[in-house]
């Protein structure tokens, strides 16, 4: 367990469900700045579920009381545009679009400022399990505080920008133009050597120019300083986001282990 406080009082709880990882988050009711991480560690011979109903019999975080608790939610995300989202309709458009989620919960994160809807899944038995524990617990794209504050910062500079948040095994890669998404897409990366290859082809693909453009990574890089140093081979300006300077030495960029997506949620909020 990392901590930066004691925390007397818990008054907010954020769950995060990645592909294969759990954790919980607690804020302090007194100061929003005390804040206490711990991650889970899953038992790889069960599902998600099972896990989840272990740690509540375990874990003395899950056994508080909470005004709000925070599902963050790490599953394949389809973006529809605003204007053309219908809540009747967005299980049927996700059944359509990935296969295998027959079974699961099909809920939904609106991102106004992008003037898009990301839906999304929840296992069915891992929703019930959190729903038989807590009042009206709030589910949320995993990724989605990250697509709105790194959507802010992309107004910095005039120069066309990519970014590239490695966690979970994945790579999520997009970029934006005129309030909307302009490429929006995620890649398995087993290695560097993939991330290099899928950033090249994005690159190409959606037209920036190597001498002009941007390109932002963050998160659980793989052999990060080898695949820097390739990409900047190709192309000339190439940055990794450092979230203890980028969130002004937040204490959150100090607890060991915390994501980017959770440091994103606290530091400017969902």
């Amino acid at each position: 367990m990392q901590e930066n406080t004691h925390i007397k009082q818990p008054m907010r709880l954020i769950i995060r469900i990645g592909r294969n990882s759990l954790s919980f988050a607690t804020v302090n009711s007194e100061d929003e700045g005390h804040i206490t991480y711990e991650p889970y560690f899953l038992n790889s011979g069960i599902s998600m579920a099972a896990n989840m109903r272990e740690a509540f019999r375990a874990e003395a975080v899950l056994k508080a009381s909470y005004a709000r608790v925070l599902v963050m939610v790490d599953s394949p995300v389809l973006m529809v545009p605003i204007e053309a989202f219908r809540e009747d309709e967005q299980r049927a458009l996700y059944l359509h679009t990935f296969q295998g989620h027959e079974q699961d919960e099909i809920v939904h994160t609106v991102l106004p400022d992008l003037n898009c809807v990301a839906v999304f899944c929840v296992n069915r038995d891992l929703k019930l399990v959190i729903d038989d524990h807590f009042q009206q617990p709030a589910f949320i794209a995993a990724i989605a505080p990250v697509w709105r504050y790194l959507h802010q910062r992309s107004y910095m500079g005039v120069r066309g920008k990519l970014y590239a948040y490695f966690h979970d095994g994945r790579m999520e890669v997009f970029g934006y133009g005129q309030n909307r998404f302009k490429f929006c897409n995620v890649f398995d990366v087993k290695d560097a050597h993939d991330g290099l290859y899928f950033l090249l082809y994005v690159w190409k693909q959606i037209g920036l120019q190597a001498e002009h453009d941007e390109l932002h990574m963050v998160g659980d890089i793989p052999e990060r300083n080898w695949l820097t140093e390739e990409l900047q081979k190709y192309l000339k300006r190439v940055y990794v986001i450092n979230p203890a300077g980028d969130f002004n030495r937040s204490a959150v960029t100090q607890i060991e282990g915390m994501p980017y997506d959770l440091m994103t949620l606290f530091v400017k909020g969902r």
